[in-house]
């Protein structure tokens, strides 16, 4: 079951998609966008979630610019829109709506008080940025863009935390990967795992660099870290 909340802050509403599981109390897990918006393919994550037992809950981080985006990235004008918003966006205020995303997710009804964050592309990069500053159950990274321009904050992740890196990603170059990896290193709660031959993006549903293997063992480990951590 899915439907549409709405998350009040200090600075108004903003909405979010959730997926319910058919088996409560369950975890709930902040599924964070990407640059372009609670589209299908975050709603099917969303969905897949709940299918594992867990209240998904994807935020409208787009929302202080254009609430509602949902695009593919199918498309040049979806491109342009997307890397303008992605501009437009700002990464502080992004943390502190998902901050406000993960006290509403731990209390829907059904929710058992736990809360994991997962997130694709500027979502992995705000997924990171969320636990180092405030903390999770649980953290999952999916090829977070501009994740090394912000490893002065890697010391204070203290939950266990998960990233996935394409190793032929075209906008986390190699010295990034190798940079996050060097800065996790000497955290026993975090695991980066590098995909070989794989593009930026290559588990999005769809998407135009989809890896079929790749995105089902990286599913596959987000999965059971998921079970781990948050069960």
């Amino acid at each position: 079951m899915s439907e549409y909340i709405t998350i009040d802050t200090p600075d108004g509403g903003f909405q979010a998609y959730v997926a319910r599981p058919s088996v409560l109390p369950a975890p709930s897990i902040v599924v964070i966008q990407e640059i372009f918006g609670v589209n299908l393919d975050l709603r099917d994550t969303c969905d897949e979630l709940a299918a594992q037992g867990y209240l998904a809950v994807s935020p409208d981080l787009f929302w202080r610019i254009e609430p509602g985006v949902d695009m593919s990235d199918q498309t040049k004008e979806e491109w342009k829109k997307a890397f303008a918003l992605y501009t437009a966006f700002d990464r502080d205020l992004g943390v502190t709506d998902i901050a406000a995303t993960m006290a509403a997710a731990r209390e829907l009804p059904g929710a058992n008080g736990q809360v994991g964050l997962i997130g694709f592309c500027l979502g992995g990069l705000l997924s990171f940025l969320t636990t180092a500053r405030i903390g999770a159950d649980a953290s999952v990274v999916y090829y977070g863009g501009s994740v090394d321009q912000y490893l002065g904050e890697a010391g204070d992740i203290k939950n266990p935390l998960m990233m996935h890196l394409g190793e032929d990603d075209e906008y986390i170059a190699p010295p990034a990967q190798a940079a996050i990896i060097e800065a996790l290193a000497d955290n026993p709660m975090a695991n980066v795992f590098i995909y070989p031959g794989c593009s930026h993006a290559f588990a999005r549903h769809r998407g135009i660099h989809y890896d079929a293997a790749a995105a089902a063992l990286a599913n596959g480990r987000t999965a059971e870290f998921f079970e781990r951590h948050l069960k």
